[in-house]
């Protein structure tokens, strides 16, 4: 089921004895790289492949971090979860360097003992409904199970042990304790696992994985960006009996009447597949957007260079003071990382009530209801619960602020209506500009009114760029403040508070002492009179100062943000 090819011609000619202990190769690599091998017997089984001489001497990290984006021919390894390893391997031809995933059992993983192997569990398939099991996870339960289906031996005695078991029903398979260890590893991946992607899956560089059809997966990587593995498929059957299985492990099993499906892995994953050479040329196909177990701050995010610390001061007013608010841009713009970045400046003791098609917003309120929509519209089992459904439901349950995963369609219109009655709500949207936003709010299929458009109060463009170092990052571009709707010259007023300057990666503020929301609106909710309106410029600047003094003393992920804001909430610093 699927294939593992290493982008160079393996090393097999050695001549040392292979032990850790003795090998001459293993002494030659970095100390944190030795301990690991001799922990784990398969990296020494790959370290002993790599050409050297072609490449040099691998580093190792435990940890990556953004600054290694700048090596030209990478050349690490770094652990991954699941005590799996990663191998980045330079590629000077071509602009995507190799990910080699290294796990137990990779290229000598024994076909004929994993059957035999296989034949035992069934022996043993009562324990799957065994009380004193109900405790335990599949995970644990497969292993409780093969340990008792095996016999650990010698490397010594394995040949002689294995020829009495031969065909004896009932009798436990001999295995080294190695072989165990890959068994045990092989079967758990590919029963209770996501098979061949399970390295991907246990990797938290990773955001996006792409299987195109035949041949390579594809990845997008945190830090070396588009990069291609040494995993694959070479024949439509294994493809399609390995998306059919994907399928149905999720729950969502693809047909042929059925060739699209769009779910949630288990670990929060968002997943794409399409079934068959019927709506796709190159047959089945997948792509798997990963869920970020600890979602990138806001801090984080400014450190990155995605926005200032005055920006990120600018956007806690306006949600604090409950404006309506859109992140727009192009698909992987990092809208969704941005939305869930910047939900901590929501009122701490706020009811929030988020509505998407995939679950991927991490609100870190406690009075959070997450909701997601079942089916498709139409869906001839009558079970449908659409977006339209579920937004029309929240308004009846008093939120103080509605989240939006991507506005699409209809529900854009109950949206709006939302606003009109004193509902505040975000939601990200597709589109590259104000004016295109506008076009698509006014057009088909959402078609809210031009009148209605002004109930938006903010719209921040965030798009994936070309750096002018050559790098690729992503940027709001621009804080627009929409002001209005000019009925006799059919156009739309709005104001750029905040602009990105492509030439030298900087922002401008260019809405300073013009501001129409901090100036006529949140000044006035905060009950600063008229003539004293700009001194909401001051309280930007004291939020900015105290943002960038909660990096100086290290408050930088994303929970210990939230609490930090809250405490400073409760105390009125942060109001």
């Amino acid at each position: 089921m699927g294939v593992s090819v290493l982008p160079f011609e393996p090393v097999t000619n050695h001549k040392h004895r292979r032990g850790a202990k003795h090998c001459p190769m293993v002494k030659m690599l970095p100390p944190a790289l030795q301990q690991e091998i001799h922990k784990n017997e398969f990296l020494l089984d790959y370290i002993h492949l790599i050409p050297f001489e072609q490449v040099g001497i691998p580093e190792f990290h435990e940890e990556l971090d953004r600054g290694m984006s700048d090596k030209k021919n990478p050349n690490l390894i770094y652990r991954i979860g699941g005590g799996l390893f990663v191998h980045i391997y330079p590629n000077p031809t071509d602009s995507r360097d190799h990910y080699i995933a290294i796990e137990p059992g990779m290229f000598d993983i024994n076909r004929k003992l994993v059957d035999q192997m296989e034949d035992r569990l069934v022996d043993h398939v009562e324990d799957l409904e065994d009380p004193s099991n109900a405790k335990l996870d599949q995970r644990q339960v497969l292993r409780k199970i093969l340990n008792k289906a095996v016999v650990v031996v010698s490397p010594k005695m394995l040949f002689q042990a294995s020829k009495k078991a031969e065909n004896k029903t009932g009798k436990k398979l001999p295995v080294t304790k190695n072989q165990l260890s890959t068994l045990r590893y092989q079967l758990i991946r590919d029963k209770e696992g996501m098979g061949i992607l399970e390295p991907l899956i246990q990797d938290p560089y990773i955001e996006d994985i792409s299987c195109s059809g035949l041949g390579t997966i594809f990845l997008e990587h945190k830090i070396f960006k588009s990069v291609k593995t040494n995993i694959g498929f070479d024949n439509h059957t294994d493809l399609d009996t390995f998306v059919i299985q994907m399928s149905e492990k999720i729950g969502r099993p693809v047909t042929y009447r059925t060739p699209i499906v769009d779910a949630v892995l288990p670990d929060g994953s968002r997943i794409n597949l399409v079934f068959g050479d019927d709506v796709s040329k190159r047959g089945s196909n997948f792509t798997i957007r990963k869920f970020a177990a600890d979602p990138l701050s806001l801090i984080q995010l400014v450190e990155f260079g995605g926005l200032t610390y005055e920006m990120a001061a600018y956007l806690s007013l306006a949600i604090l003071h409950g404006m309506n608010l859109f992140i727009s841009g192009e698909t992987a713009s990092g809208k969704t990382t941005l939305m869930n970045a910047i939900t901590v400046f929501l009122n701490p003791n706020a009811k929030i009530v988020s509505i998407e098609d995939t679950p991927e917003l991490q609100v870190p309120h406690p009075n959070w209801i997450r909701e997601t929509i079942r089916g498709k519209p139409g869906d001839e089992s009558g079970a449908s619960v659409t977006m339209f459904d579920l937004l029309r439901a929240a308004l009846r349950q008093r939120p103080d602020e509605i989240i939006i995963g991507e506005i699409r369609g209809e529900e854009g219109a109950i949206m709006f209506q939302a606003m009109q009655t004193g509902h505040a709500c975000m939601a990200t949207f597709h589109a590259a500009s104000v004016e295109k936003l506008i076009q698509r709010l006014t057009g088909n299929p959402i078609n809210i009114p031009k009148t209605y458009v002004d109930n938006l109060n903010l719209v921040v463009i965030q798009s994936a760029v070309r750096l002018p170092n050559g790098k690729e990052g992503r940027r709001i571009i621009s804080i627009n403040e929409i002001v209005g709707y000019d009925s006799s010259s059919d156009s739309f007023s709005f104001i750029e508070v905040f602009r990105w300057n492509a030439a030298n990666d900087t922002f401008e503020f260019t809405g300073y002492m013009n501001s129409y929301l901090l100036e006529e609106v949140i000044a006035m909710k905060r009950g600063i009179p008229p003539h004293r309106k700009r001194d909401i410029y001051a309280e930007l600047t004291r939020r900015t100062n105290v943002l960038r003094k909660l990096k100086e003393q290290g408050v930088t992920g994303f929970d210990d943000l939230y609490k930090v804001i809250s405490k400073a909430y409760k105390e009125g610093v942060f109001r």
